[in-house]
């Protein structure tokens, strides 16, 4: 096993702006990154960040599938085939879509993982097919993602996301704002619930890897990512 690297990262840590372009921190940071959080702990938004800095493209299994089964691939068809009859889609396919992902010509450096993967086996599997130089762990308390996710607002004419405490509704639109059927708190805490018990052991079977970097996800969007900027510096060396 590799020497443990969990990085527990803080806002009081003094934070280092990447000196190079995604180009120069693609060829240092060879091999794919895997990027996991709990709902609501804004990792869409890290993700683009990620992606652009390092230049390896993002890529869930969600897009993935849509792009195979799009392109009447042989793997798209073999996994249409479950999603018709709603079942979940085999592990083997979703690693011969990732495997397929990597052979072209931007994944030369790597892969972006958004959300996979989900469980060991999985990460085991992943793991014969491609290095994975880093897991990225967005870590936000429940408290915190249940106020998240509970306090945010819809305008119904125009899908605009609003949040009661943290970006309200101008006065024009608050009468026409509502909650999403599933951004209450039960829905909320049984999603986190299900996430915890599903990560906890995949986030320690990569830390005895050496490539968990755990990240302070209950702080402002631009504190967080750069955060992750300064892991990925470190991971990179270019600090030393």
């Amino acid at each position: 096993m590799g020497r443990i690297r969990t990085l527990v990262v803080g806002a009081e840590q003094a934070l280092m702006r990447f000196p190079y372009g995604p180009d120069r921190l693609a060829r240092v940071v060879t091999g794919s990154i895997v990027l996991f959080g709990p709902p609501g702990a804004g990792k869409g938004t890290q993700a683009a960040r990620i992606s652009s800095l390092t230049g390896k493209p993002q890529v869930s299994t969600g897009d993935m599938l849509r792009t195979a089964v799009a392109t009447n691939s042989d793997l798209g068809m073999e996994a249409k085939e479950y999603m018709d009859a709603g079942l979940l889609v085999p592990d083997e396919v979703i690693i011969g879509l990732i495997s397929q992902r990597l052979q072209q010509p931007d994944a030369k450096s790597g892969l972006l993982l958004d959300g996979y993967p989900r469980t060991i086996v999985q990460a085991e599997s992943l793991e014969k097919i491609e290095l994975v130089v880093a897991v990225i762990s967005i870590e936000v308390p429940d408290d915190a993602i249940v106020r998240r996710i509970v306090g945010r607002r819809m305008d119904s004419e125009t899908g605009q996301i609003y949040h009661v405490e943290f970006n309200p509704p101008p006065k024009e639109v608050a009468d026409r704002v509502v909650q999403r059927k599933d951004d209450n708190e039960e829905t909320v805490r049984s999603r986190l619930s299900a996430y915890h018990e599903q990560t906890a052991p995949l986030a320690e079977w990569y830390s005895d890897r050496g490539v968990l970097l755990r990240i302070d996800g209950d702080r402002g969007i631009d504190d967080v990512g750069d955060s992750i900027e300064s892991v990925l510096l470190k991971l990179s060396g270019a600090d030393a």
